[in-house]
């Protein structure tokens, strides 16, 4: 399995304010949208599911970029020879929006198409995009396709709450250390510690939910582009522990 540091995901957006990590691992998805990760911090296997989720007012922009995504791959595809997945682990959607060059972000998947055995996969990096390219098999024509995972949060920010239960809900039946991270892309962040009923609500779901006869709580985070809060530490404390503006 593809150790994830040695491609520079610690440095993206989906880990930037997370502990520093010896070793992660890509794992799928789990339940909807949810995704997983296995990491290794001083020699400790820790268990990380995250959640990427954009606000519904938001998702317009969302669907721009995905498709351009959409262009890279087909473009990419018209030149190599096998069958290709692209699953998009992260990226800064606004920074995107403004930046973006399809014809750069298809060289460097077709660059490194090109070089995969069938069976191999490799963790590409463009600007702010982390994805991973796997070669399934060759073929004498071009085939790649996109995987991308985005919750839209229909709902007023208020709720943010049932995210949260999203990412507890997969872990309830956990016998390892776990961090779970829901990771707002969205430009105006869902996460407003003026919001009385939302914290309220976020403050009753750690302390309903988690039930403190689990072999190992889990360290909470909602991350966004004003840094991250942790809902929920390994000492089951409630408590924001960075906030970078």
């Amino acid at each position: 399995m593809l150790n994830l540091i040695s491609g520079g995901i610690q440095h993206s957006n989906l880990f930037l304010h997370m502990p520093l990590f010896d070793e992660i691992f890509y794992e799928g998805y789990l339940e909807g949208k949810v995704r997983k990760y296995r990491a290794v911090r001083e020699d400790q296997p820790c268990r990380i599911l995250v959640l990427n989720v954009i606000r519904k007012d938001e998702d317009i922009i969302w669907d721009a970029l995905e498709d351009l995504f959409k262009r890279c791959v087909i473009d990419a595809a018209a030149r190599v020879r096998g069958v290709y997945t692209f699953d998009l682990l992260t990226v800064d959607i606004h920074k995107e929006v403004k930046t973006f060059s399809l014809a750069e972000l298809s060289q460097t998947i077709l660059k490194n198409a090109q070089t995969l055995m069938p069976g191999e996969t490799r963790l590409v990096k463009y600007s702010s995009v982390y994805g991973l390219l796997q070669k399934l098999s060759h073929q004498d024509w071009g085939k790649m396709s996109l995987k991308t995972s985005m919750e839209v949060f229909k709902d007023k920010s208020s709720y943010l709450d049932l995210l949260v239960k999203q990412l507890i809900r997969n872990f309830e039946f956990a016998h390892e250390p776990g961090i779970l991270l829901l990771n707002d892309l969205s430009q105006n962040p869902l996460f407003d510690p003026r919001d009385a009923l939302q914290q309220e609500r976020l403050s009753q779901v750690i302390e309903q939910q988690i039930p403190n006869t689990m072999e190992f709580l889990p360290e909470v985070y909602v991350q966004d582009r004003n840094g991250v809060r942790e809902l929920l530490s390994s000492r089951g404390k409630w408590r924001k522990v960075h906030q970078q503006l």
